[in-house]
């Protein structure tokens, strides 16, 4: 089987060129070719060698994880379904703005954490992603993008790093499937590579990790590799936090806002987000946004109020505008920078909390026959 340069950092893939016997400047040649220009054809990296090119041929392949389908929302999303084994779907969505385009990414095949207002939870969990298939979402959506640009779709493109083709993807947001600090050691392998000036060259602002709050693992990552933080909170309180997010019940409030407290010290902005989904009289009431800002009161934050995403069988119904407005204006009157979060790509079903909603049914009725149309279509 041949070695997919996707899994690789530049530091592993330099050892690994090592092993063949290559000087490391080839290392940074390839991932520059991979990375920065999107190149997976080992005949087009005409500044190798040809006996170099024709031995990675033999040995290497780069290969992301394949789009099942696409789906363009009329507002400019735009969501992928990507194949990851038999009976396995993860997806991503691309969100443009006038100033950037996001890229909403999954770091697991599923998630344990069971929120029981995120429609991802209900999938359970399969396993974790690997690095490949991490950066690999960032790889095909930088190339479906700009694939679409040509065809005349309005995504913008930016240079991220000097010398690099200018990308849609500006900013990403580990937000989609999974706990990403759960899958640790893959995810931050990934995250280097969209920050490495020879690939993507993202600044650590423009990456952000979203978490529910694995303390022990948000301490690690302050050590290893600190990016923005966003982390998913939902309640003001252990009693209805733990009701609707178990992993309260092994990490409660206050040890996650002291965790919190501690990773500013080496975070590239100076305050953590919030998040918080408003659930119609669970969590959204004018005495939970007051309990709210007295218990962020000595923590650096902002806060992104999220309007519920409705999916079958939740047992949650979206809040009232208005109850949206009134809990968002007591937080700015105590002080807080709150915004709403404007619902993007629900028509597509890729709005937050509805990733794979219906992913594992897709998958078990994929059929040789779907397969062979979207080849066909690509």
């Amino acid at each position: 089987m041949r070695t997919n340069l996707l899994d690789f950092t530049l530091p592993a893939l330099t050892e690994w060129f090592a092993s063949l016997g290559e000087k490391p400047f080839r290392a940074r040649q390839v991932f520059r070719w991979v990375h920065q220009r999107g190149v997976a054809d080992f005949d087009a990296m005409t500044d190798l060698a040809k006996s170099l090119r024709e031995k990675l041929k033999e040995i290497a392949e780069i290969r992301p994880p394949e789009i099942l389908s696409e789906h363009r929302s009329a507002d400019g999303t735009v969501k992928w379904l990507f194949d990851v084994g038999i009976g396995n779907g993860i997806e991503s969505v691309f969100i443009p703005e006038d100033d950037r385009g996001t890229l909403c990414v999954s770091s697991q095949v599923g998630c344990a954490l069971d929120c029981g207002f995120c429609s991802t939870g209900r999938q359970g969990f399969n396993r974790d992603l690997s690095v490949s298939e991490i950066v690999g979402q960032l790889w095909v959506a930088n190339r479906r993008l700009e694939e679409m640009a040509r065809e005349g779709m309005p995504y913008r493109l930016e240079a991220s790093s000097e010398g690099a083709t200018p990308k849609p993807v500006t900013n990403v947001v580990m937000m989609g499937m999974g706990e990403p600090l759960n899958n640790f050691d893959n995810v931050v392998a990934a995250m280097s590579v969209m920050l490495d000036d020879n690939a993507y060259g993202l600044s650590r602002r423009r990456v952000t990790l979203s978490t529910s709050g694995v303390v022990h693992k948000l301490r690690r990552l302050k050590e290893t590799l600190p990016v923005a933080l966003a982390v998913s909170l939902h309640a003001p309180d252990d009693e209805l936090r733990s009701r609707i997010m178990p992993i309260n019940r092994s990490y409660p409030i206050a040890e996650l806002l002291e965790a919190c407290k501690d990773y500013l010290e080496a975070a590239p902005r100076d305050f953590i987000t919030f998040e918080y989904v408003l659930l119609d009289g669970v969590n959204d009431t004018p005495a939970h946004a007051r309990a709210l800002a007295k218990l962020l009161r000595d923590v650096p934050c902002k806060l992104n109020l999220i309007p519920f995403n409705p999916f079958p069988e939740s047992g949650f119904a979206r809040s009232k505008p208005e109850a949206v407005a009134r809990f968002r204006d007591i937080l700015v009157e105590a002080g807080y920078v709150a915004t709403i979060r404007r619902t993007r790509g629900d028509d597509i079903d890729a709005a937050c909390g509805q990733l794979a909603g219906q992913v594992v049914n897709r998958m078990k009725k994929r059929t040789v026959r779907i397969h062979k149309a979207h080849r066909e279509a690509a």
